[in-house]
C-alpha cells in the first residue's frame, strides 16, 4: 500500500509560506519570501538528499504544481539533483476544477480529492510525498490522510503567513521517529501518527489515586 507523506520548511513560529524566494508565493502581502536561503549548507542538503533518496510520486495542491512546473522542467543541468527526479515522477495535482497539466506525467486527481487519494492509498505502489501545498495540507491533516512528516524548523520568526497545520487541523498524537539539529540552527523532525492525544495531571493527589486503583487491579 502506498503511504503519503511531507516534507516542509517552516518558521520556529510555524510558517511554511514561500520558503524558497521572494517572488514564490507573495499572497496576503508576505514579503519575507526566501527565508530559508541563509540557512542552507552542504549538511542540510544531505538531508534533504535523505528525504528524496526513497523512490516517490509527487502529491501537489495547484499553486505549488503551477509555482513547480513553472521552474523545473527549464532546469536542464544534468547533475541538478531534484530537477530529474521532479520531472520523471508521476505528479498528482489536487484542484477543484480540471487544470491543464503542461508538465510531463501530470494528473489531476478529479473532483473527490479525499476519494481519489484514498483509492491511490490502498494500492501497491510508489509513496506519495508532499511538498509546499499548504492548502491541499489542510485537507489531508483533516482527513487522517498524513503516514508521515518531515518538519525542517529554521531558526526564524515570520510573524504571518500560510502555516502548516491551520485553524482546522484535527488534535492527535505524534510519534518521533527521528530527529537532528544541523549547524545553520536547523532543526529536521520525522513523525508518525500516534492515535489520540493523551492527557494528565500533575496534580499529586490525583497520581496517587491513579496509582492506588491501579495497584488494586
Amino acid at each position: 500500500m502506498r503511504r503519503i507523506i511531507d516534507s516542509t520548511f517552516i518558521s520556529l513560529d510555524g510558517v511554511m509560506q514561500a520558503p524558497g524566494g521572494p517572488e514564490e508565493d507573495p499572497a496576503g502581502g508576505f514579503a519575507l519570501g526566501g527565508w530559508t536561503f541563509p540557512h542552507f549548507d552542504a549538511a542540510l542538503g544531505g538531508a534533504m538528499g535523505e528525504i528524496f533518496g526513497r523512490p516517490f510520486e509527487l502529491l501537489l495542491g495547484r499553486k505549488t504544481y503551477d509555482i513547480f512546473a513553472a521552474y523545473w522542467p527549464h532546469v536542464t543541468d544534468p547533475n541538478d539533483p531534484i530537477a530529474g527526479l521532479f520531472n520523471k515522477a508521476t505528479k498528482y495535482v489536487a484542484s477543484h476544477s480540471n487544470p491543464k497539466l503542461a508538465w510531463q506525467n501530470s494528473r489531476w486527481l478529479g473532483e473527490d480529492t479525499v476519494g481519489a487519494l484514498n483509492k491511490l492509498k490502498a494500492e501497491d505502489g510508489l509513496d506519495l510525498l508532499v511538498q509546499g501545498s499548504s492548502g491541499l495540507l489542510q485537507t489531508l491533516w483533516k482527513n487522517g490522510l498524513v503516514d508521515e512528516f518531515t518538519v525542517l524548523t529554521f531558526p526564524v520568526i515570520l510573524g504571518k503567513g500560510k502555516r502548516l497545520f491551520g485553524d482546522g487541523a484535527v488534535p492527535s498524537g505524534l510519534k518521533l521517529v527521528k530527529s537532528q539539529s544541523y549547524p545553520t540552527g536547523v532543526i529536521v523532525a520525522t513523525y508518525r501518527p500516534d492515535g489520540a492525544v493523551k492527557t494528565g495531571s500533575f496534580d499529586l493527589a490525583e497520581r496517587a489515586e491513579r496509582e492506588r486503583a491501579r495497584n488494586l487491579t
